[in-house]
């Protein structure tokens, strides 16, 4: 799989880094040569110093075999143009942009364009510990839209069905692990004190979770 990374600051350096590692073929591009510099002796990958929407220096990285692209440069407008140009002129398979606006990154995301917002992660993540700290976060989707959570049944919920749980569109039993088993429940399975629940959530669902479970 061939990748090109543009903008080698800290995001760009460890995702290049991170995807060398793991045996695919990189290209990073940045308009100054020391920020090459943040990647390790290690890296086997191809560095190309120009901009990273200019077509010749998307050609030197190997746009038209790449498969993916992430333009990760501290420029929203250049992460932007980058991606648009990666898309549309040369039909790269993956864009994914890091774009700082939450605003922009939404429309962006509707035509197609996959990004990165760390002003609404970071948003996302500072209310996360606030607010629901009693329950543990596996994974996320998309800027936090999304969570896969861990929480365990309580005396509260035992005898009550998977049915009584869900909330279209906010909340989803995904698993329970009994005895150390793990099974996909149907809306009639029951909960036992002690289950370790995971659950699918989205914000508004996990402000509802406390009051369902009696946490």
């Amino acid at each position: 799989m061939n990748i090109i990374v543009a903008g080698c600051g800290r995001l760009g350096a460890n995702l290049a880094q991170m995807l060398d590692s793991d045996g695919y073929n990189v290209t990073v591009i940045d308009e100054d040569t020391n920020a090459f510099k943040k990647l390790k002796q290690s890296f086997k990958g191809k560095f190309v110093e120009g901009i990273a929407f200019d077509k010749n220096t998307l050609l030197n990285a190997g746009v038209e075999s790449a498969d993916a692209l992430v333009s990760t440069t501290n420029e929203d407008n250049i992460n932007i143009v980058t991606a648009l140009v990666a898309k549309k002129r040369f039909k790269v398979p993956i864009i994914i942009a890091r774009i700082y606006d939450p605003i922009r990154a939404e429309i962006y995301r509707k035509i197609g364009i996959s990004n990165i917002s760390p002003t609404l992660w970071g948003a996302n993540k500072a209310k996360d510990i606030i607010c629901h700290s009693d329950l543990f976060r596996i994974s996320t989707f998309g800027n936090g839209e999304v969570e896969i959570i861990e929480t365990e049944a309580s005396i509260f919920l035992e005898g009550r069905y998977v049915e009584n749980l869900i909330i279209p569109s906010e909340l989803n039993v995904v698993s329970i692990v009994r005895s150390g088993t793990a099974i996909i429940p149907t809306m009639d399975t029951a909960f036992l004190k002690g289950d370790k629940i995971f659950l699918a959530v989205t914000p508004f669902g996990k402000t509802k979770i406390k009051q369902i479970m009696g946490i």
